[in-house]
């Protein structure tokens, strides 16, 4: 190439642009862990621990008290010394971290203190050799081993009891909720759990505060679970002794359930509290629960519980089984009577439109909980009916795919379940019954109160440290927002849904980091999204798009638009003309990368009555006054 030189006296003064705007926000090369493509790389590794587990629960004392056993197998490439183990019942007690950094007036996370864990008859081997040792700080126990567990497929075994009293506030998580016909027990976070060990950070041992929910390894679970014997019991996974636990009728209405998309009762209300609904009338029942690979498992226990079920149609080969639990507080058509039915449909969208329904079982149970998912099972508030429990139903049930599947970082990256998840349950509320109820979340123009908030916070604060004001937006709210201008406004619908699909394919049962998603994103689209991620998803930058005028030129006429606020996006104009026509014109991003102002040349022989920026308002633009121009 010829190139031509000239003196300093004529080179104008240096002009800004708006490549910051374009440049990567994070390191997003790729390594042998993980791809530049935003997949699992060639050593990809990730650990895992199996758990076999035994509890009684004492409906006099609401205690949980018995014993685990886990057995943790380490793929990484290091051996371990030690490994990390959460303790999260240690979060009700009065010292808690959690407790200590909840506010005075307290908030949607509170918990009693009166609980925490007694742990006994601990051990811990590897490599043949037995140790005893181990330190628990607050919500962490750290687990020592005389030999370390090697790498690349060593296994360690660690044994104990362990007991605590069940929280009544169990941070809107778990709890006991006292109703007419007894107490019902929501129990989650209920047994000691390893930490996640990955390529990225280690150890993830962030302590249980509050907002910040979990990252969990897959594994197999083994539970067995002994309660009074006039209680029903729920659980995640498949029940394994059903003949031992139901009566032959509800055995029979069981079976028959599996079989109907209509609503069967187990249990029926009028049935609740008497004998001919019990195998036995006094001592204990045990209730025994296999899952396989799977992050969590959770169980309710109540005598409380009406009981039904209905057929969930997941491929054209599986099928599953939606049932819900509640108290006659709870009955009613307009109620919970309709929760199977709401879960059967939630499940089965979900299962035809992203990812198949690994589970046999989804159960809904109404409790003294706003709303909290673990796999299989969602708890809900009892006092929910109508378009609120549908929503929250729906909701608890989309994080099967979020973050059960798609197993990210949840203590750290909310936005990658509760975001994604409102995503998809804006199009599931669509869906349901052809459109029973509403969704706003699709209205992204409903935003610019919070946009336009001098409080407003960033989608990538951690959610323990965001304002809980904020948090309905930074975490669920916004990122769902930008996800569908993506897909409705940025790709279009069919590049979308192919890399969305593509990302829970390609993460199911795995790890993804925020960078993982957005290299997937971009590779499967292929568009270099780095303004939007940078923008949207870190920081408080806002969208103004401005339709500035329109000029008379020769054969046409010269739209003026400005980048008012900082982020840049794509411009779709609807131009309408005299005549009664119109035209929409598409203008790429990269009109904002020398400057924040752009003409277009439109050629035509009519006369422009007016222009206006996003007429379908797919963008959350802050202002909407100026996205149009009319002829006076």
């Amino acid at each position: 190439m010829l190139c031509s030189f000239v003196t300093w006296a004529q080179v104008p003064e240096a002009k800004e642009n708006n490549q910051h705007n374009f440049t990567d926000l994070m390191y997003r090369q790729g390594s042998a862990y993980r791809t530049a493509s935003g997949k699992p790389g060639p050593e990809y590794w990730q650990n895992s621990a199996d758990y076999n587990i035994a509890v009684s629960l004492d409906d006099k004392t609401h205690n949980i008290s018995g014993n685990i056993e886990i057995e943790y197998t380490n793929n990484s490439p290091e051996d371990l010394n030690f490994i990390w183990l959460y303790l999260e019942q240690n979060r009700f007690t009065e010292d808690s971290r959690g407790t200590l950094t909840t506010p005075m007036k307290g908030n949607r996370y509170n918990g009693d203190v009166e609980g925490g864990y007694s742990v006994s008859n601990f051990s811990a081997k590897a490599n043949g050799v037995t140790s005893n040792k181990y330190l628990v700080n607050d919500t962490r126990m750290q687990v020592f081993f005389d030999k370390p567990i090697k790498a690349n497929g060593g296994k360690a075994t660690v044994k104990m009891n362990f007991s605590y009293k069940i929280p009544v506030e169990g941070m809107d998580r778990m709890g006991r909720l006292d109703v007419e016909q007894g107490t019902i027990y929501a129990l989650a976070q209920w047994f000691p759990k390893v930490a996640v060990f990955d390529d990225v950070l280690g150890w993830n041992t962030d302590p249980y505060l509050g907002a910040g929910e979990f990252y969990v390894d897959y594994g197999n679970y083994d539970y067995k679970i002994t309660a009074p014997y006039n209680h029903t019991v729920i659980g995640s996974g498949v029940l394994q002794n059903p003949k031992d636990v139901l009566t032959k009728t509800q055995l029979k209405r069981w079976k028959k359930a599996q079989e109907s998309d209509e609503t069967v009762y187990i249990i029926k209300p009028e049935e609740v509290g008497k004998k001919s609904s019990r195998v036995k009338n006094k001592g204990t029942l045990t209730w025994h629960f296999k899952m396989d690979n799977t992050r969590d498992v959770a169980f309710a226990s109540s005598p409380a519980f009406i009981w039904d079920a209905a057929k969930m149609n997941l491929s054209k080969d599986n099928t599953g089984l939606a049932q819900s639990v509640y108290p006659k507080e709870s009955d009613g058509q307009e109620a919970w009577s309709r929760s199977t039915e709401y879960t059967k449909k939630s499940i089965e969208f979900y299962s035809e439109n992203y990812f198949e329904y690994p589970y046999v079982n989804a159960i809904n149970v109404a409790a003294e909980v706003g709303g909290m998912e673990y796999p299989g099972v969602s708890f809900c508030s009892w006092k929910s009916k109508g378009s609120s429990l549908w929503g929250v139903t729906d909701h608890e049930f989309g994080h099967n795919w979020f973050p059960m599947i798609v197993g990210s970082n949840e203590r750290r990256f909310a936005w990658m379940d509760e975001g994604f998840n409102t995503f998809i349950n804006h199009y599931s509320t669509l869906a349901f019954n052809d459109g029973e109820y509403p969704s706003r979340v699709g209205s992204v123009r409903i935003l610019k109160s919070y946009l336009t908030s001098e409080n407003r916070e960033g989608i990538d604060n951690y959610p323990d440290v965001t304002n809980l004001r904020n948090l309905g937006y930074t975490a669920y709210y916004k990122p769902a927002a930008g996800l569908i201008m993506l897909r409705e406004y940025i790709l279009g619908e069919e590049r979308f849904d192919y890399a969305f699909k593509s990302y829970i394919k390609t993460w199911a049962y795995k790890h993804p980091q925020p960078s993982d998603f957005f290299n997937h994103m971009e590779n499967a689209t292929g568009e270099d999204l780095a303004w939007f991620w940078k923008s949207w998803f870190y920081g408080t930058d806002n969208i103004d798009i401005a339709v500035k005028g329109v000029e008379k030129e020769e054969n046409g006429f010269l739209i003026k638009i400005e980048k008012v606020a900082e982020i840049p996006m794509p411009v779709k104009l609807l131009v309408k003309m005299e005549d009664g026509s119109s035209k929409l014109i598409d203008l790429p991003v990269e009109i904002w990368q020398r400057g924040d102002t752009w003409e277009h040349f439109m050629a035509t022989d009519g006369e422009i009555k007016s222009v206006e920026f996003d007429p379908q308002k797919k963008v959350s633009d802050i202002d909407g006054m100026n996205d149009r121009w009319e002829k006076k």
